[in-house]
């Protein structure tokens, strides 16, 4: 490896390109693409006893989201080879009951113009608590963040790891003693949070912003799409809309979904106040732990 070497901690072993490393061994060189530019993506995964929740759903937003970033694939990379690999690293980490695991791939390293278009890939894991398998018993207090504008574009939808404007909401929101902080989109209208997908409901009918309006495309968030008939037996419907602030206000409930917590339901935004009656009867049918 050319170049200064950074380091990852706060884990017994990792895996890099294929290779099990303790975590405090040197893994990334400074030509790095993914840590220069950006250019990368990563996907964030919940195992519960050696098997990874939604996994096709991670695997095919991977897929399609390197198809479209024109990475080459090696001919060894594939989803039964890092499936493996994810399931072993959480075994030696002794998290394979319960983990969230961290799978990072970028193009390779060099300048703009110059990359040697070697794929490299990290996984990581750490162990979670039970409480991350069950509905918050206490309401995320939320608001916007009023310093960004995401993109609407080809690229927007991807879990990029150029994650700068999400980083930024999430500081503005611990520092105003917030749980969760709504990015707006380049058209003035909420698009996603800094780590999971809105939805809203108002009057028997569940809504979240499209594609179209620059939010990442959540597993969690297809997941639920993907269950109308489940939806239809709770005597409710579901579909897709633009989302203003003042929709937002004027919503019986609000939950926000993403591949780790499932459901997390949104108690206060600014004047609103909401319960979580159906987000309850949606995370116990739908988004409750589920092996796919």
């Amino acid at each position: 490896m050319n170049g200064f070497l950074f380091y990852f901690g706060n884990m017994n072993y990792i895996f890099i390109n294929g290779k099990v490393l303790e975590d405090d061994e040197p893994v990334l060189p400074s030509q790095n693409r993914g840590y220069r530019y950006g250019d990368g993506l990563f996907e964030t995964m919940k195992v519960i006893n050696g098997q990874i929740q939604l996994e096709n759903y991670h695997f095919e937003r991977l897929k399609s989201g390197m198809e479209l970033l024109e990475f080459k694939f090696p001919v060894l990379f594939n989803q039964e080879k890092i499936r493996d690999e994810i399931i072993q690293l959480c075994l030696k980490n002794d998290c394979g009951k319960l983990a969230r695991v961290r799978l990072s791939v970028s193009r390779g390293s060099g300048g703009v113009y110059d990359c040697d278009d070697q794929l490299k890939y990290l996984i990581e894991c750490w162990p979670l608590n039970e409480s991350f398998n069950k509905l918050n018993e206490i309401g995320l207090i939320i608001d916007l963040y009023p310093d960004a504008r995401k993109s609407v574009d080809k690229f927007s939808n991807l879990k990029s790891a150029n994650y700068l404007p999400y980083v930024m909401a999430a500081i503005w929101a611990k520092k105003n003693n917030l749980n969760d902080a709504l990015l707006l989109n380049s058209y003035e209208r909420i698009c996603d949070t800094t780590i999971a997908n809105v939805f809203w409901i108002k009057e028997g009918i569940i809504y979240t912003p499209p594609l179209t309006e620059g939010c990442i495309a959540g597993v969690m968030r297809k997941r639920i799409l993907d269950c109308q008939l489940q939806i239809s037996d709770l005597g409710l419907q579901i579909g897709e809309s633009v989302l203003s602030e003042d929709k937002l206000q004027n919503a019986d409930e609000v939950f926000f979904t993403n591949a780790i917590w499932g459901i997390r339901w949104v108690k206060k935004f600014r004047n609103l106040y909401c319960s979580n009656k159906i987000s309850k009867k949606i995370f116990e049918k739908i988004t409750k732990p589920v092996q796919l």
